[in-house]
């Protein structure tokens, strides 16, 4: 399933702090980037995650609920973004007698994990719709040992960044809280998300809408609605040579 998440909420961890280790990557034969802890650890494939938490019986719980919430922190508290992993989404398995193997079914989702990965500072793999976290890893290192993983197994930058946009449009505005905004469309995708929003450098997955929610006719100048995982709505124009977006209560034109 996926998940909708809001900036700047901070993440309930329940007795848990960031597993304090440097990442490693190790190539050929079998390419994987990992941190370890004292009783946890995390290892990045090139298809797949296996992440082996302090106890059997978590493990147990994670194959047993089939799911796993992976939160990406902007700092040791502060959530800035997530994904659910489910039945729909992946598969969820305890390997090798002890450790969750998660392998997702869809590619540019793993693509997402990865680079959230690589952007943030930490890491909280948890309970699904629940405040009970099973590891937090700190992910000082982890964008050095993600590109060595990605060049290692061969996967495209097309399919896992997040590419610039079409026509290298930067939007600027807001009230108290300045933003920048850009935008990009994928050209193919597998999944239901087909574009990419950045705001002050954070990207997040959009789904793009051509109709104005609905209503026959959309204003003057509409070019596209986007809707981003973490809900917000980006409503882009496009009129009299002017570009802009249309954010919450703010107009953002184009800046460059």
């Amino acid at each position: 399933m996926k998940t909708w998440t809001l900036a700047g909420v901070a993440a309930a961890c329940i007795c848990a702090a960031p597993a304090l280790a440097d990442w490693s990557f190790v190539g050929s034969p079998s390419p994987n980037a990992f941190i370890q802890s004292n009783n946890s650890t995390l290892e990045l494939q090139c298809d797949r995650i296996r992440f082996a938490p302090a106890g059997y019986e978590d493990s147990q719980d994670i194959a047993s609920k089939q799911g796993v919430s992976i939160r990406f922190l902007a700092n040791g508290t502060t959530e800035v973004g997530a994904f659910q992993v489910g039945r729909d989404n992946a598969s969820v398995n305890i390997v090798d007698n002890y450790p969750i193997e998660i392998v997702f079914r869809n590619s540019s989702d793993y693509d997402f994990v990865l680079d959230q990965i690589a952007a943030n500072a930490a890491v909280d793999l948890s309970m699904i719709d629940q405040d009970v976290t099973y590891g937090i890893f700190d992910l000082k290192g982890s964008a050095a040992a993600v590109r060595s993983l990605k060049a290692a197994c061969g996967r495209s930058a097309e399919a896992s960044s997040q590419p610039e946009a079409p026509e290298g449009i930067v939007y600027c505005g807001g009230g108290g809280v300045k933003r920048q905004i850009e935008y990009a469309l994928l050209e193919s995708s597998s999944s239901d998300w087909n574009a990419f929003v950045t705001v002050n450098g954070q990207t997040t997955r959009a789904i793009t809408a051509y109709s104005y929610f609905g209503n026959a006719q959309p204003p003057k100048g509409f070019v596209v609605a986007l809707l981003a995982e973490d809900r917000s709505e980006f409503l882009v124009f496009q009129d009299g040579g002017q570009n802009w977006i249309e954010y919450g209560d703010y107009r953002y034109d184009q800046c460059n």
